[in-house]
């Protein structure tokens, strides 16, 4: 008999409703390497999977749609609350803030100083319908990312992206138009 040298543990829903979440959907799996602070603020819808060395801070609400996957290598930073709608995709290592210190110099920077010494930039990260971004991509604070946007690889997106757009770069600008041609493959499978 061979030996198993790998294990590749998802949990399921079942595993799951026992471990505090604010709301646990169908057909969820998430990987037994992952890490999850303030599970008690975490809502995840059906149709779920996020994937090994992930890493959800949730201080704040962090609610995950339905039909959405986490990559793995993601880091979700929620203390002000991420919003990820349905039919979304978070590449390998995007990273998500909804607090960001002032690196100017004119501030000190860190969470053990009192506020009145630091600039932090707070808000919440939507993350609308349809929206994919790509691999190593990073979101800051206070940030909409608009319906059936798609944002690629290594890109650093610091301000509100318009719908059904395809952005790029650091910091992202627009490239193109991106197609609706899902919207109609979505009415396929669900008709």
């Amino acid at each position: 008999m061979k030996k198993q040298i790998f294990k590749n543990k998802y949990y399921n829903e079942k595993d799951l409703q026992s471990c505090g979440f604010k709301n646990i959907g169908r057909n969820v799996s998430i990987h037994e390497k992952i890490n999850i602070c303030g599970v008690e603020n975490v809502s995840i819808g059906s149709n779920v999977r996020i994937d090994p060395y992930t890493n959800i801070v949730a201080t704040g609400p962090i609610i995950i749609g339905s039909y959405i996957h986490i990559g793995s290598y993601c880091l979700l930073q929620g203390a002000e609350g991420i919003v990820i709608e349905d039919f979304c995709t978070l590449s390998h290592g995007v990273k998500i803030f909804t607090r960001n210190d002032d690196y100017s110099g004119n501030h000190l920077a860190g969470p053990m100083l009192p506020g009145e010494y630091t600039n932090v930039t707070k808000g919440s990260v939507i993350i609308k319908k349809y929206a994919i971004i790509g691999s190593n991509s990073v979101i800051l604070p206070n940030i909409i990312i608009g319906e059936g946007c798609s944002v690629g690889a290594l890109s650093f997106v610091k301000k509100n992206l318009q719908e059904w757009n395809m952005y790029a770069g650091v910091p992202v600008r627009k490239i193109g138009n991106r197609s609706k041609n899902l919207l109609k493959l979505k009415k396929r499978i669900f008709s």
